[in-house]
């Protein structure tokens, strides 16, 4: 049986998803394509406002794919999103 709850660092919600993907101006098919996953997956991620019933690899894949085009994930006691301070030299 594959576990499709994100444990640990990898707790993201659906909601969290669809916030990011509106900060990069992204599309569903541009996050399935940079994070090499299909777009039944990344749909399925979204579709929940809870914890992502998707395999935590996927989970883990998208998370980082958003992290590394700047988003920062919050997970105090309300879930969200926003963009990494740039900081200067």
């Amino acid at each position: 049986m594959v576990n499709k709850r994100p444990l640990g660092t990898t707790k993201i919600c659906g909601g969290q998803i669809r916030a990011a993907r509106a900060l990069l101006r992204w599309t569903a098919n541009d996050l399935a394509e940079r994070s090499k996953l299909g777009i039944m997956t990344v749909r399925r991620a979204e579709a929940v406002d809870g914890p992502v019933p998707i395999t935590v690899a996927n989970a883990e894949t998208i998370k980082h794919t958003l992290e590394a085009a700047g988003v920062e994930f919050t997970n105090g006691d309300a879930p969200g999103v926003r963009m990494k301070v740039k900081r200067g030299k």
